[in-house]
């Protein structure tokens, strides 16, 4: 790996208002904030159930 090459960063782990007690925004605003910051990509995470994913 070179030095100039651009790896950015990448949430690996995001809980948003689906996981209870962990999270507070919805998907879709987790994923137009990460866009916002310039981020290509982002985890969704959350814990015991699949609701957000559809959202995300």
């Amino acid at each position: 790996m070179n030095q100039d090459s651009d790896l950015g960063f990448v949430h690996l782990h995001l809980h948003s208002q689906f996981s209870l007690l962990d999270g507070t925004m919805p998907p879709e605003v987790i994923a137009s904030q990460a866009a916002a910051l310039g981020m290509k990509a982002a985890a969704l995470t959350d814990t015991s159930n699949m609701f957000g994913a559809v959202a995300f």
